[in-house]
């Protein structure tokens, strides 16, 4: 699963370089939690949590099948 997440990842990169930010993997459990690091401008940008939720974790969950959620590591 972890392959694939980063696949999805690698598609939605260009999106978040274009605005100054990034995002990396840092892990997906067992359990399908998804851990990620926004960095760059989308680290501490205030609708962070906006791209975290409503972009990349929509696209990770209708791409990657077991992926139950994704939670943002600091």
């Amino acid at each position: 699963m972890r392959e694939q997440v980063q696949e999805v990842l690698n598609k939605l990169r260009p999106f978040l370089l274009r605005d100054g930010g990034d995002v990396e993997l840092v892990d997906v459990d067992d359990d399908g939690i998804v851990l990620l690091r926004l960095m760059g401008a989308c680290g501490n940008c205030p609708s962070s949590t906006i791209t975290l939720k409503a972009g990349i974790e929509r696209a990770l969950m209708a791409e990657v099948p077991g992926v139950k959620e994704i939670e943002q590591v600091f």
